[in-house]
């Protein structure tokens, strides 16, 4: 559930706006949306400024939005005058920036941008958005946007009704399940829709746009809590779309250190807010004993779910050995999980590779869950269930093609960063590169999310130039010196994927590999493909592994 606090102020003596009106409709849209039950609208009216500290503090909003009046840098050149007039009850009225709100009397009372960034600095961990529906608020926008994801302000005077409009196209794009850049660019459209020419005087100011004072995050935590120095793909979006719909499955599948874990890990935080369940279960982490016998499998999957949902039953309330492990755990979670007047689940499972080298608990798991995702079709306890698999690898094993969920749901594979991202990412570092230096980056390692970030990481902290790092990188003193020994142990102790990993550095041309081989490849990220062929990711691996696999 998102909460949308709509604080409103229109003092005696300024301008009477329709502010009821805009309220009204906002209201309405969201009431006939189809995310409604995901929105909850709060209003406060005649504000004063320890009204809105208040509601900060009692509603905990995720979106907040001012209706009323703004002054700005425009105002007090263009209409000093009027601006003066406005807030002449007001002690200490100057500097003439900042939002309108009431005082004990019903006049205007100014309080500054400065004011106004520090009180939401304070809930930065939860605002999501900040709308400021108010002429000349761009100067606040941008103050509260050093510590809020979006704000929006306007740029210059916006007449009454471009900004009624321009508010109900906004929450109409959230109520329908569009993000914030959507709903912002739909509610600029609304108003050019209706024929007014002032659909260029909302902005939106992103936190991300702002220059970094901090290097790249250096672990996956860090960039799902810290979005500054993310970098999202059109897909994160239909993955945000996709996990609101009943029964829906989500299938990541990139090779190792592509992204896969953050992804998932931020679609289940976009959950959170959504007021669903959410569990996440990391197979790579799982005990090996549990891989031995399916029962047992089973009984630890059902208990990892319930675990942190504070569901602990004892094994023999649930479990009866008359019948099969996936029987039993299908009556676990319409028993204890799926209940009617239950909120919906997100069940993530993080390296689901593991049981391809199982055999009998492949089979039954995937069976399992294939049948789970299709009951949710005819049963509508089971449409409460949100299922995301994360791999990087197809099961090789031949199998019914019906009894597995990797061929249904929503398909993502994760994509290497663009030149144009590239560069974005280096700007966020405060390096000042040309296009050149971009191209003789991503010339040595490609666009692989977990190489540049770690290559922009080393050179904006000084720990080398971008001419020592080409020189370096591919070497055991480099960088990636630990990461690249790991991938040529694991080529050591497995000789025939050291075999294959030769002929492809070695080639000057993509080759074909034997299907098990190319999987697996291809899974440690070493390899892409090009039609039925592969050659190396990038020229790190080949240079790197032609000089350590020999000739």
């Amino acid at each position: 559930m998102r909460t949308i606090l709509f604080l409103a102020a229109n003092p005696n003596n300024s301008t009477q706006l329709r502010l009821g009106e805009e309220a009204r409709d906002i209201e309405e849209g969201l009431i006939s949306s189809q995310q409604r039950e995901q929105f909850e609208l709060k209003q406060k009216w005649a504000v004063r400024s320890r009204d809105i500290q208040r509601a900060m503090l009692d509603l905990s909003p995720q979106i907040v939005h001012f209706s009323g009046h703004g002054l700005g840098t425009e105002t007090a050149r263009d209409s000093a005058e009027a601006a003066r007039k406005m807030v002449a009850e007001v002690e200490n009225p100057v500097p003439l920036e900042g939002l309108v709100f009431e005082n004990e009397t019903g006049q205007a009372q100014l309080v500054s941008k400065e004011a106004l960034a520090g009180l939401f600095e304070l809930f930065a961990g939860q605002l999501e958005c900040v709308l400021l529906n108010a002429c000349y608020s761009e100067v606040q926008a941008e103050a509260i946007a050093v510590h809020i994801p979006y704000v929006i302000g306007m740029n210059r005077a916006i007449g009454d009704k471009a900004a009624r409009i321009f508010a109900v196209g906004f929450y109409d794009a959230l109520g329908a399940g569009k993000d914030i850049e959507f709903a912002y660019k739909f509610a600029c459209n609304s108003i050019r829709m209706e024929g007014i020419p002032e659909h260029l005087t909302p902005v939106l100011k992103r936190r991300s746009d702002l220059p970094k004072s901090q290097p790249i995050a250096s672990s996956t935590t860090e960039m799902i809590n810290n979005s500054d120095f993310y970098i999202a793909f059109p897909y994160e979006e239909l993955c945000y779309q996709e996990i609101q719909k009943p029964g829906s499955l989500i299938r990541i599948k990139s090779p190792d250190k592509m992204g896969k874990s953050t992804l998932m890990a931020r679609i289940l935080a976009h959950s959170e807010k959504l007021g669903y369940r959410t569990v996440s279960l990391d197979l790579a982490k799982t005990n090996q004993q549990f891989f031995n016998d399916i029962d047992k499998f089973m009984q630890w999957f059902c208990a990892s779910v319930g675990k942190p949902l504070e569901i602990r039953v004892k094994r023999e309330e649930y479990w009866d050995d008359t019948f099969g492990a996936n029987d039993n755990s299908t009556d676990y979670f319409e028993k204890y999980l799926l209940q009617e007047d239950s909120s919906p689940l997100v069940l993530a499972i993080d390296d689901f590779d593991r049981v391809f080298q199982y055999s009998e608990i492949e089979k039954d798991l995937c069976g399992l869950l294939r049948g789970w995702h299709e009951s949710s079709k005819i049963n509508k306890k089971w449409e409460k269930l949100r299922l995301i698999i994360v791999h990087s690898q197809e099961s090789y094993a031949q199998k019914d093609i019906n009894q597995s969920p990797l061929n249904v749901g929503l398909p993502i594979k994760l994509e290497e960063f663009t030149p144009s991202q590239v560069a974005e990412l280096a700007s966020y570092h405060g390096l000042k590169w040309q296009a050149s230096d971009i191209q003789q980056l991503m010339g040595l390692i490609g666009g692989h999310p977990y190489l540049v970030r770690s290559a922009l990481y080393n050179i904006a902290i000084g720990g080398l130039s971008l001419t020592e790092f080409l020189r370096t990188a591919p070497t055991e003193a480099g960088i990636y010196g630990d990461y690249l020994r790991g991938h040529l142990t694991t080529l050591e102790n497995y000789p025939e994927l050291g075999t294959a990993m030769k002929a492809v550095v070695n080639a000057e041309q993509p080759i074909r590999l034997r299907s098990e081989k190319g999987f697996k490849l291809d899974a440690m990220g070493l390899v892409v493909r090009v039609e039925n062929n592969v050659k190396p990711r990038c020229k790190l691996y080949r240079q790197y592994f032609h000089n350590h696999l020999g000739d």
